[in-house]
C-alpha cells in the first residue's frame, strides 16, 4: 500500500488521523496532480465504456447492460487481486462503508436507468454534472478539506460550461425525470466520498473488487425478470465493456486515494470533450457550436485550476 494506506490503516481513531494530517500538510502538489492524470485516464476508459454500451443498449435493456459491465468485468478483477497477491485483504474491509457503497451505487444505476427513459441523454448528462459540485461540498464536513476559492472558481466555471454547451430547456430541471438524474447524481458523490474515506483503511484490490461484484450482483438481480440471451456477435463487446469498466475502476479509485477529493473532481467535466470525439468518431455526429463553445470553457477551468496547484501545498486543518 502507498503512504496514506500505510497511515490510514493504523487505526481509526484520533491518534490515527493526526500522522495522516501532518503528512497531508506536507503533501507535494504532485500528489493532486497525480490524481488529475488519474482521473483523466478514468474519464476516458469510461467514455469509452459508454459508447460500448451504447451500442450494446441497441440489443440489451440498460440495467442489464449494467449488470453485463460489473460480471464482465468481474474476472479481471480477480486477476489483479491474484496478481498483486493481495487476496488476503478482501475480508479485512469495513464492510459497513462497503455495503453502503454497494447500496448506493445500485440505486444510482436503477435511478439513472429510470432518467435516461424520461430525459433525452444530453439533458440527463447536465443535470448529472452536479455531481463534482456534490463532491467539493461533502469534502468539507467529512473529510475535512479547505476548498479554496480557485476550486469554486473552477467547478463553477465549469458547470457554466456545461450548461451552454447542453443548453437543457428549463421546464426540463423540474420534471420526474431530472428529479432521478439529480438524486443519481447525489448517489454517486456519496459513493465518491465514501471511497475516499474507505481508502484510508482498506487497499485497493479492495475497494475496486466489492465496488465490481456489488455493481454486477445488484444490478444482475435487478435485471434478471427481463435478462435476454447474449448473441455469439456481442461477445466482443462485452470483452471491451469488461476491459474499459475494469481499467476505469482502477483509474478513479487511484484519484480519489491520493489527491484532494475537491481538486480531483472537477476533472470529470472532460466526459464532454470525449463525448463529442466519440460522437464524431462512431456515429459521425457533429456537435453545434453551442456545443464547442462549452466545451471550451470546461477546458479552460481545468487548466486554470492545474496552474492553480502549481507549487501550492494540500492543507488540512490542524
Amino acid at each position: 500500500m502507498d503512504q496514506v494506506a500505510k497511515i490510514g490503516a493504523c487505526g481509526i481513531g484520533e491518534n490515527a488521523r493526526t500522522p495522516e494530517r501532518t503528512l497531508q500538510r506536507a503533501m507535494p502538489t504532485s500528489s493532486n496532480l497525480r490524481s488529475i492524470v488519474a482521473m483523466l485516464l478514468a474519464v476516458g476508459f469510461f467514455s469509452l465504456m459508454d459508447a460500448v454500451m451504447k451500442t450494446l443498449g441497441v440489443s440489451f435493456a440498460p440495467m442489464q447492460v449494467a449488470a453485463m459491465r460489473g460480471l464482465s468485468a468481474l474476472p479481471l478483477v480477480c486477476l489483479y487481486v491474484l496478481w498483486r497477491r493481495e487476496a488476503h485483504l478482501l475480508l479485512r474491509v469495513r464492510w459497513p462503508l462497503h455495503l453502503l457503497r454497494g447500496v448506493i451505487g445500485v440505486l444510482m444505476l436503477s435511478l439513472f436507468a429510470f432518467a435516461i427513459r424520461e430525459l433525452p441523454l444530453a439533458e440527463a448528462y447536465t443535470v448529472f454534472f452536479v455531481a463534482p459540485l456534490l463532491i467539493t461540498v461533502l469534502s468539507i464536513p467529512i473529510l475535512k478539506e479547505r476548498v479554496r476559492l480557485a476550486h469554486w472558481v473552477a467547478i463553477a466555471v465549469g458547470m457554466l460550461g456545461v450548461i451552454v454547451a447542453m443548453r437543457p430547456n428549463q421546464e426540463t430541471f423540474f420534471s420526474i425525470g431530472a428529479l432521478a438524474v439529480l438524486a443519481a447524481a447525489s448517489c454517486y458523490a456519496v459513493s465518491a466520498i465514501t471511497g475516499r474515506v474507505l481508502s484510508r483503511t482498506d487497499s485497493s484490490v479492495s475497494l475496486v473488487f466489492w465496488t465490481t461484484t456489488m455493481m454486477g450482483v445488484g444490478a444482475g438481480v435487478l435485471a434478471l425478470p427481463h435478462w435476454v440471451a447474449i448473441a455469439p456477435e456481442h461477445w466482443a463487446l462485452i470483452l471491451a465493456l469488461a476491459t474499459t469498466g475494469f481499467l476505469g475502476q482502477l483509474a478513479i479509485t487511484e484519484a480519489f486515494r491520493h489527491g484532494q477529493a475537491s481538486v480531483v473532481a472537477p476533472f470529470e467535466y472532460t466526459a464532454l470533450a470525449w463525448g463529442v470525439g466519440l460522437d464524431w468518431a462512431l456515429w459521425r455526429t457533429v456537435p453545434d457550436h453551442y456545443t464547442l463553445l462549452g466545451g471550451a470553457i470546461i477546458i479552460a477551468s481545468g487548466l486554470y485550476l492545474i496552474r492553480q496547484e502549481q507549487g501550492k501545498v494540500v492543507s488540512l486543518p490542524p
